[in-house]
This record gives structure tokens, sequence and C-alpha cells, in this order.
């Protein structure tokens, strides 16, 4: 399998868990990414602090970024980044996606991931959706992207939030491409 260079974004949605288990099941399977960068806008940092009681969100091991650093490598096509996974995104991030609004170095990334035909994965943590959420959803997928709504999945019998929350995380991880230990449906 190729070694991905992948890039994940946390916005300000609510729904920190579902960036900090993404982060650390990507740690998990650090054998299968090349490169990795973390970028965090500010209400992320301050929702997360919020929603979680921690600031855990500094100690990882990933190369983090700032939303302004437009030196980022992934900031540009040719540095040939494979997965954006933007988790959890906000509906003001998508909207500024959807409509080619590159204003700081997550929606450049989004812009570059589509331009280069690259794998975008957006993961909206909002309910319910207005018709403006559905028709930014339905440009971005025109255009290439992936919406995949943190909407957990419950054949599984999730004893515990973390549980609820990993469904999202691994269809996740399915969908960037990458080999994961999952509960499929059918399996016994």
């Amino acid at each position: 399998m190729k070694k991905q260079k992948i890039v994940v974004a946390v916005t300000g949605a609510s729904g920190s868990i579902y960036a900090k288990l993404l982060i650390e099941k990507l740690l998990l399977i650090s054998n299968q990414i090349k490169e990795a960068g973390l970028v965090f806008s500010k209400n992320a940092e301050e929702i997360w602090e919020y929603e979680l009681g921690d600031t855990s969100y500094k100690e990882y091991s990933f190369k983090k970024y700032s939303t302004t650093d437009f030196y980022a490598p992934f900031a540009s096509g040719s540095a040939q980044y494979d997965v954006l996974i933007i988790c959890p995104c906000s509906m003001g991030t998508l909207g500024r996606i959807a409509n080619g609004t590159s204003d700081d170095l997550i929606t450049r990334a989004a812009d570059v991931m589509l331009k280069e035909r690259k794998k975008l994965i957006l993961v909206p943590r909002e309910l319910p959706y207005s018709l403006i959420h559905i028709n930014n959803m339905k440009r971005i997928t025109e255009a290439g992207g992936i919406i995949c709504p943190a909407s957990p999945s419950f054949y599984n019998k999730p004893k515990t939030l973390e549980d609820a929350v990993n469904s999202v995380i691994n269809r996740i991880l399915d969908l960037a491409g990458f080999e994961i230990e999952s509960k499929r449906w059918g399996d016994e």
C-alpha cells in the first residue's frame, strides 16, 4: 500500500470528539502515512477546550500549521497531498469551500484538493440542514468532494459514546483509503 500524505483540519463546529478520535486513530495507523499535517481554526481550539475540557490538541505529534500559513506544503498542488479531511467541518467553512473563497489555509487546502482531483472529505456536524447547506454540499459533491456527515451507525451496537463516534471515524478512514480494522455490515 502506498503511504499517504494527509492533512486534517479542525474547524469550530461542535463535535471535537470526532477530531480527537480521528487524530488518535491516524496516529495508530501512522505506518500508512508518509506525511501528515494538522490545522486548527481558532474557534476549533476554543470548542475543543469547552467540549472536551482539555488542551490535548496541542500534544499531537503531527506537524501543526497556522490558518494563516500559506507556505504550508498543502497550500499548493505541487506538494501532491493525497487527502484532506475537515472534521468537524463548520457550515461556514463548507460554504466558503463551495463558493471558492480561499480566505485561510483550510479553505485554500480544500481548493487545492478539488482542483488537483484529490480526496476532500468534509465531516459536517450540524442539524438540521438549511437549503443553503444542502446546496453547498451539492456543489462540493459535484466538484468531487465527499460529504460524510457525522452520523454514527448503530448496527455495531455501540456501548459508549466513543464506540458511536468511532463508527464515523472508521467510515472516514475507509473513504480516505486507509486499511483499518472495523466492524462491517454483515460481520458476525
